[in-house]
């Protein structure tokens, strides 16, 4: 209907002008979700909870907004946190972080990384990257005017990493290398040897890291996490980001964190003053306390090895071929028994005729991909695992 309101005027191609971003849309992540939302589907493909985060947490930030910390936080975040985040490193790791200096609060993680990126890179340098990723990697170096240098890690060996590969690929243009351990999409971890090898092919070059260790503590069968941190060499020349999101089911709050030697992150605060300056300032408090009084981060692997093991048991009764995962709350399932269809196309017929959302795994490559995986989300309650569960043995 028209009310007699103007529209929006389209602009034409002289005043958008050239993009920086040609060959990116909206992401695939927003993409599924919208689609979850359109056809009331289960959603197992944006990877978040859709359970609450602990009455505590929520209470202490309460407590501190009515404290009046409403006000902008210091540009670093709050030293209570800080220095919070550098006593969990140092117990786990065996390094300390100076908090003052070498740790900086940020909006999410994708904004840490964003953030390092652009501090990091100039014009004509490259990164590169092991693939399939995150989605965010790409842009950001694209933004920074870097070029990107995809590997391919080795889906028939677990998505492990050829280091042979890696070491090719590193040229006196190589600037940096993302890591992403436990791995989105497909749960797979590095192991001690993994980061001290990469060390052994970084000494004596300029490669940075930038270390995304979002799912740190969600990791299953015994194992632990291996750090960037925990491996001098490779701690002194990187930035590593982690997500409070992730660790307290609350994403929609968007705090992480970054970590790295002084100068590093001396280069690092120039961008983020200019980028977000400061960062919610009730929740940083809040998280300071509940991290000190009430930290609840042990407690995540038995907590969510228990929602991968419910989902991946009921995922057997199906037609879908479920695939190891050792960290993160995602797995990936081949539906080659069900389709021939690309994964994109797939992913939507499952959620228009099946009602369960997923995301497919070609766009997490940079390179053309289809080995007919999708990606489900297992960070639910039980009862919306078993509402998928249910719609997938019909496929």
């Amino acid at each position: 209907m028209n009310d007699g309101t103007p529209s929006c005027p389209t602009p034409g191609d002289e005043v958008v002008g050239t993009s920086r971003l040609p060959g990116v849309g909206t992401t695939i992540f927003t993409v599924m979700s919208r689609l979850a939302t359109e056809h009331r589907a289960v959603n197992l493909g944006q990877g978040f909870p859709d359970f609450d985060c602990e009455p505590g947490l929520q209470r202490l930030v309460g407590e501190e907004m009515a404290a009046g910390r409403n006000q902008y936080a210091p540009m670093a975040g709050v030293p209570a946190l800080r220095e919070a985040v550098s006593e969990k490193i140092a117990r786990r790791d065996g390094i300390r972080y100076d908090p003052e200096r070498e740790i900086t609060i940020t909006a999410g993680a994708t904004q840490a990384l964003l953030t390092a990126v652009l501090a990091a890179m100039q014009p004509g340098d490259e990164a590169i990257q092991l693939e399939p990723a995150y989605d965010s990697y790409a842009p950001s170096v694209e933004l920074a005017g870097g070029r990107l240098v995809p590997v391919p890690l080795d889906h028939a060996r677990g998505y492990s990493v050829d280091w042979d590969r890696v070491r090719a690929a590193i040229t006196p243009r190589t600037r940096l290398l993302f890591l992403n351990s436990p791995h989105n999409p497909t749960g797979a971890l590095l192991s001690r040897a993994d980061l001290e090898t990469l060390a052994s092919i970084l000494e004596g070059t300029r490669v940075l890291v930038v270390s995304d260790e979002v799912y740190e503590h969600i990791v299953f069968d015994g194992h632990r996490h291996a750090s960037v941190s925990s491996v001098p060499a490779l701690a002194a020349r990187a930035f590593v980001v982690s997500s409070f999101g992730k660790t307290y089911h609350c994403t929609g709050w968007k705090i992480g964190t970054c970590c790295a030697p002084a100068a590093l992150m001396a280069e690092f605060r120039k961008v983020h003053q200019f980028n977000v300056f400061a960062v919610n300032h009730p929740v940083q408090s809040a998280l300071a306390r509940w991290m000190r009084e009430s930290d609840s981060a042990e407690t995540l692997p038995a907590f969510y090895q228990e929602k991968r093991d419910h989902f991946v048991a009921g995922l057997a009764r199906t037609r879908f071929r479920s695939l190891a995962t050792s960290g993160s709350y995602f797995v990936l399932a081949d539906y080659s028994a069900i389709s021939s269809e690309p994964e994109e196309a797939f992913a939507r017929r499952l959620v228009i005729e099946h009602g369960v959302a997923t995301i497919p795994v070609a766009p997490f490559y940079r390179t053309p991909f289809n080995h007919r995986l999708v990606r489900f989300c297992f960070g639910k309650r039980l009862e919306t695992l078993d509402a998928a569960l249910e719609r997938l043995a019909g496929t």
